[in-house]
């Protein structure tokens, strides 16, 4: 039986929860406050000392072991939002031509919406087609944050 672990991470935006079990990461997002013990899981230590990069300007891609919950198409849009580059946006419409279907834009939109992974998986560089900051289920604050932050780390020291 695998057991699921769980770790807290206090950023500069919030604490973050980060979720998983055998070796995987399967949820970072945040939260108002710890509800839950910690375990000391070094898969889950990988990850805060990667996000503690990050916040520290000195890494842009995430080298972890992911496991989200979610559909087939899910998967398939997170899998586009992981290819979105450091200090770089696009909007719904890209990620559905990604996909093969421009039809899928509200799907895309809603799966964008439905990331587990927040940061690790960079939904926050989603906006809208005219430029707008578009719902983030962290808050827009915390988008908008972390979209000024990465423009302001374009070059990060990668470890």
């Amino acid at each position: 039986m695998i057991t699921m672990a769980i770790a807290y991470l206090d950023s500069p935006i919030g604490l973050i929860r980060i979720e998983g079990a055998g070796e995987t990461v399967s949820k970072i997002h945040f939260v108002d406050e710890r509800t839950e013990p910690e375990q000391n899981v070094g898969y889950l230590q990988k990850a805060i000392d990667q996000l503690n990069e990050y916040f520290a300007g000195k890494r842009s891609e995430f080298e972890l072991q992911l496991f989200p919950d979610g559909t087939h198409f899910q998967k398939n849009v997170w899998d586009e939002l992981v290819k979105i580059p450091f200090a770089k946006t696009c909007c719904y419409e890209d990620i559905a031509r990604k996909l093969g279907d421009i039809k899928v834009i509200r799907a895309a939109a809603t799966a964008n919406g439905r990331n587990p992974l927040s940061i690790v998986v960079p939904c926050h560089r989603v906006i809208g087609k005219d430029g707008s900051l578009t719902g983030y289920s962290g808050g827009l604050w915390r988008k908008k944050w972390l979209l000024d932050f990465e423009q302001r780390n374009i070059q990060p020291k990668l470890l």
